[in-house]
């Protein structure tokens, strides 16, 4: 996946909206005030995303492309590394699952 493909798929997304809170190159996907994405436009190699809490330890221990999130609650959130064991359709999959957890 690359940062052009999760871009357009998160603003498919109704209601989502998107914005820079943090610095210039940090991409906020929201769902009514509520982020359920966020990764780097420029260094496009993770995106953070919500998940329950269950779900998110089975991930991380199934895959080595799917890690606690970065600067985020551990218990909540994933970061998820593209380009290594995680196909795009399970980061499709997860993304939306996030969009639905706001």
């Amino acid at each position: 996946m690359n940062f052009s493909e999760f871009y357009d798929f998160c603003n498919s997304l109704e209601y989502a909206e998107e914005s820079f809170p943090f610095d210039q190159k940090t991409i906020v996907f929201k769902k009514k005030d509520k982020i359920f994405a966020l990764a780097n436009t420029e260094d496009f190699l993770f995106i953070n995303m919500k998940c329950d809490p269950l779900k998110a330890v089975e991930l991380r221990e199934q895959y080595r492309g799917i890690r606690p999130g970065y600067h985020m609650n551990k218990k909540h959130w994933n970061s998820v590394y593209v380009n290594q064991d995680v196909s795009d359709s399970l980061v499709y999959e997860l993304i939306r699952k996030s969009y639905l957890l706001v």
